[in-house]
Order: structure tokens, then sequence, then C-alpha cells
């Protein structure tokens, strides 16, 4: 029994606790992120965004979250009720797992499995059901149209995504994330004879997969100036059009996820993740306090 609980009790206990840390940790970082977004395309547009919730507008997120929830659901008439609400959770669940295996430090992940590339590539990939689901449910040609065309650019940057993370891998030799980092210790800064900095990092050595890489990231999450499938002037709002409430907010939800996990990839990938610009202090001191944690 002691065994039993050494071996599979604790590891599990501390798994879900890691989990549910990382969950609250991204949701509050996507609440402000949501936020950001929202002041800075004000500021371009010359309107002062958010600034009534909160000082300078800081809660503004969490009062959306509370609106969103305490609306009351509509399904259109003609809409398969069960496809059309089980789209959202399709989305945000399958967005949220992919972070299993993103590490957060050399020491700190939910999953270091030796083949957290492909778990994040097939889980990533399966976020287009949610798309194609809410589209053919809502039982309009607006949002069918919409779900075709966003899935469309969706399934054709994955295939860019998937050729220049082989390159990285070809260079590593590993599957792993934690080695896909560590193995930017040392680069093309230390071969000319320089100390360690973000000369060693790939983005330098392999710059031209990361100019691909990033824009291949826009379109992949519908960023602007790859945001044609729900451009209000186009098609509404896409796929979402039938959609209010909570639906729509796990919608949203996923697609912020998404988003901040194609961030993670490419510091992972290219950017160093976790390791310091330069390789002294005090640029070393998080990583020295980590260590003795």
């Amino acid at each position: 029994m002691n065994v039993f609980i050494s071996d599979y009790v604790i590891p599990g206990a501390i798994m879900i606790g890691q989990s549910l840390l990382l969950l609250v940790a991204l949701l509050i970082f996507i609440a402000y992120v949501l936020y950001a977004d929202r002041k800075i395309w004000a500021a371009v547009q010359l309107r002062r965004g958010p600034n009534v919730v909160g000082p300078w507008g800081l809660l503004q997120s969490f009062a959306d979250l509370l609106k969103f929830v305490l609306k009351e659901p509509i399904i259109p008439a003609s809409a398969s009720k069960t496809v059309f609400l089980l789209a959202p959770l399709v989305s945000v669940t399958l967005a949220l797992a992919t972070w299993a295996v993103v590490p957060v430090s050399e020491n700190w992940v939910i999953a270091n499995i030796n083949i957290g590339v492909l778990y994040i590539l097939a889980i990533s990939s399966l976020e287009v059901y949610g798309v194609i689901m809410g589209g053919w449910a809502s039982n309009s040609k607006y949002a069918f149209l919409g779900a075709l065309r966003s899935a469309a650019q969706m399934v054709s940057y994955e295939v860019s995504i998937g050729f220049v993370i082989i390159t990285v891998l070809l260079c590593v030799g590993s599957l792993n994330l934690t080695d896909i980092v560590l193995s930017q210790n040392h680069g093309l800064g230390t071969m000319l004879g320089l100390p360690g900095s973000f000369l060693d990092w790939h983005w330098l050595s392999l710059f031209p997969m990361f100019v691909i890489f990033f824009i291949s990231a826009l379109a992949e999450t519908n960023r602007p100036p790859f945001d044609l499938p729900e451009a209000e002037s186009e098609l509404v709002a896409g796929f979402m059009v039938e959609y209010g409430s909570t639906p729509y907010m796990m919608f949203m939800l996923g697609e912020y996820a998404a988003i901040t996990l194609m961030c993670a990839l490419t510091t992972i990938l290219f950017l160093g993740g976790w390791l310091p610009p330069f390789d002294f202090a005090p640029f070393t001191w998080s990583r020295a306090s980590s260590g003795s944690c």
C-alpha cells in the first residue's frame, strides 16, 4: 500500500496540482493579453479602449467573463444543438491540453515526454475539428463558409510550421522540448569564441526558418493580416457568427490559448526558452535561484 501511494498517488497529486497552477496562471495571463490586445488596437484607431472597470480598465476582462457566464446562450432553432454546444468545448479543451508538455523552466513541466513536439502537433491539428463542428452545426451559410475558410487556412499553415519544426529537430536531434532549449546553450556565438549569449539561439542560425515560423504562426491563429476568415467586412464573425454568451467565450479562450502556445513555441524553438540572453550575472540569477529550489 505504501508503495502504491509513493509511486502513484503522490506523483498523481503533484501533477494535478501543477496542472491547476499552470491553468490558473495561463487564464490570468490570457485575460491581460486580451486587455493589451484591445488597448493596442484602440490606440491604433485613436480610441481609448477599456478604461472604466478597475484602474486603467485592468479588470475589464474579468467583468467580461462575468457577463458571458451570466448571459443566456441562444441556440438557433435549426442548429444541431449537441454539436453546436460541443464545438467550443472541443476547441478550448484541445487548446489548453497542449500546454501539458510546454516547459516553463528546466525543472518545471507537467509531462516531460520525449515526443513533446509530436504531441503538440497532434493535439493542435485536432483543433480544426472544433471550427468545422461550430460552422456546420450552426446551420448557417455564413458560419459554414467561415468555418471552411478558417479550417483551410489552419491546415495550410500547419504544413509550413511542421517543415520549420523539422529543421530545428534535425539540428537538435531530439523531440523533447526541454532538450531543444538546452541545445541553445551552444551555437554560433560559442563557435566564434564568444561567451554564451542570445547569439547561440536558433533564431540566428535558422533565421529564414524563424521568419517563416513567425508568419505561419500569425496565419495559424488568425491574427492580422491573416484574419480574413473572421473579418467583419468579409463574413461577419466567421464560424462564430451564431454563437453568444459562454460558448462564444470558450471559442475566444481557445483562440487566445493557441496564440500564447505559438508564442511559447517560438520562444522554445528559436529564442532560447528560459535561457538568459547573456550567460553572466545579473541575467543568470533567476536560473541559480530556480536550480537551488
